[in-house]
């Protein structure tokens, strides 16, 4: 019966496609190998392919500064853009535009870490300057390490630092103590001085990196971009098509084969629609949105007037949300990935 219901879903959304003219969408994402596959679209042909079937064009742009990306998005620019769930939340979210999360394509699994010159252990910062890109992921994961450890920012003094600069100041200091992720995480992990001590593994789920579009884009628009990325990564987890597209994908990022592959390693990719359904409808995701809009309202994320951290309403695929459900600004949708999901269980 569900099967039967989705299928229905779908007609429809091909039915609407064709009754309407064809319309442009814009799409933004930042280098980073979570969303290197949105370039592959275009080559592999999976674009271009979703675009004739369900009558839209879609442009896919890098933008290669990643909050820049962001606040394009939230001034209307793109339709849809790659963002961690954070930010989602704290920028578009909080600005306003009601945005929906279409797409779970992976969480951090290690790539986004804490590193120590001096030092084994999280209990080890304290006192210290702690240098990380402030209200970044990388300022929440210190506060969930600290919070592990039984430590708080109190303990320690943080330094706002660009992530451009981060690995060359590890690299020259004898002792230190940064937080950033991949790949300046590979550069400061190569001096065999530099301990990590905590990485995203250790908080498994909580950094996600999904595709978040305009709630009011058209459906037709959604399952396009949908369907393409799940076909990129059909080719992307088969063996026998994955090499060239791995190749493809270092170049396009300035990594060499072996360190894409490396940041691969520490990304838990979300291949198969329906393991990607299951998670973004799964409790941890609802955990994990609770931690991150507790930490941005302490760190003034929501705006100096904003009384609690229900101010912004979060909702699930089930219909149930985190905060003002008056005010619901941030969507997590599995509807399209569980269409695609049903289409390969055919």
């Amino acid at each position: 019966m569900k099967k039967a219901i989705l299928s229905t879903a779908l007609t429809s959304i091909l039915l609407s496609a064709g009754a309407h003219a064809k319309e442009t969408f814009n799409i933004c994402y930042s280098t980073y190998v979570g969303w290197e596959p949105y370039a592959l679209m275009e080559s592999t042909g999976a674009l271009e392919r979703a675009e004739q079937k369900y009558n839209v064009d879609i442009n896919i742009e890098l933008v290669p500064d990643y909050i820049e990306s962001i606040n394009l998005y939230t001034l209307g620019n793109y339709t849809a853009c790659a963002m961690t769930t954070l930010d989602a939340l704290t920028i578009p979210a909080v600005s306003g535009l009601d945005s929906s999360a279409i797409i779970f394509g992976d969480y951090s699994n290690g790539n986004d870490g804490i590193v120590i010159k001096g030092g084994n252990s999280v209990s080890d910062l304290a006192g210290q300057d702690v240098h990380l890109v402030e209200l970044s992921v990388s300022h929440y994961l210190l506060a969930r390490a600290l919070e592990k450890a039984g430590l708080s920012e109190r303990d320690l003094n943080i330094v706002n630092t660009s992530d451009a600069d981060l690995a060359a100041l590890v690299l020259s200091k004898p002792e230190f103590a940064a937080v950033t992720w991949n790949p300046p995480l590979m550069t400061v992990l190569s001096d065999p001085d530099a301990n990590l001590v905590f990485d995203s593994s250790d908080i498994p789920g909580e950094i996600m990196d999904v595709l978040v579009a305009r709630t009011d884009a058209p459906d037709n628009f959604k399952a396009a971009i949908t369907e393409a990325w799940y076909e990129v990564m059909g080719l992307l987890n088969d063996p026998q098509t994955a090499e060239p597209l791995i190749a493809e994908m270092a170049a396009n990022s300035g990594s060499t084969i072996s360190e894409f592959k490396a940041q691969l390693r520490t990304t838990h990719m979300f291949y198969d629609p329906a393991e990607a359904t299951a998670a973004m409808e799964s409790k941890s995701v609802k955990d994990a949105m609770d931690f991150v809009r507790t930490f941005s309202f302490s760190k003034g994320l929501f705006g100096q007037y904003a009384p609690s951290p229900d101010v912004v309403g979060i909702q699930f695929p089930d219909g149930s949300v985190l905060g003002d459900p008056t005010n619901v600004k941030l969507r997590f949708t599995s509807q399209y990935m569980a269409e695609v999901a049903a289409m390969a269980a055919k």
